[in-house]
């Protein structure tokens, strides 16, 4: 593996990411947007926006978008996708170049499991950060159960070989943050306040609007 591949893992698929990814996630994505309630003018932030799939459903509805990620080769994709109307940053969530309250709504999509157990309470942090205070986190991720019968079975028996498939690391990841409770550990280890919860896909994916505790 080349240095280039190890900093950016997904410089081989980007190209093909959403014609592989998309049909898992396309209902997902247009449900969770409908969740968050934009409006015109509204300052979309998107963590880990890969592509900018989630993006360009925000824009579609009038917001005012930016993105970070750390891979250049999806930055790349969501540029070629959302041209101008879209600020997006190749970077770390974990140190993001933005002032406090800086955001109406900051979004994370199967986002967080896919990083290493010390960076994703930081991360959490600095969403919480330069959200406004009256503002909102939409958090959107893998739920450690109980799956519901026979349905949140079936959808883990597909879950599974996926982020096998994305890689030993990021399997690791993956286990490691259902084992930590996901994102509850998250809310709680930033003093974020929820304020709608939802379970889809029998259980396996969890869907939080949370807030900052001062609102």
């Amino acid at each position: 593996m080349t240095k280039k591949e190890k900093t950016d893992p997904y410089r081989r698929i980007a190209g093909f990411y959403d014609v592989v990814v998309e049909p898992f996630n396309k209902a997902l994505r247009r449900y969770v947007v409908k969740a968050a309630q934009p409006s015109q003018g509204m300052k979309v932030l998107e963590v880990g926006c890969g592509t900018g799939a989630n993006l360009a459903l925000f824009a579609d509805k009038g917001c005012k978008i930016t993105g970070v990620d750390l891979s250049p080769s999806m930055i790349d994709v969501a540029r070629r996708k959302l041209g101008e109307s879209a600020d997006l940053r190749i970077g770390d969530a974990a140190d993001m170049p933005f002032s406090d309250c800086s955001f109406d709504l900051v979004v994370s999509f199967l986002t967080l499991h896919e990083m290493p157990a010390p960076v994703r309470l930081p991360v959490a942090a600095e969403m919480a950060r330069v959200v406004r205070r009256n503002g909102r986190l939409l958090m959107v991720d893998f739920h450690p159960g109980p799956y519901r019968f026979p349905k949140g079975w079936i959808y883990r028996g597909i879950i599974v070989p996926i982020e096998i498939a994305a890689g030993r690391e990021h399997f690791r990841n993956h286990r490691d943050f259902l084992q930590r409770n996901g994102l509850p550990a998250l809310i709680d280890g930033n003093g974020l306040t929820v304020e709608k919860e939802k379970f889809v896909a029998g259980g396996n994916i969890q869907i939080l609007i949370a807030s900052p505790a001062s609102t």
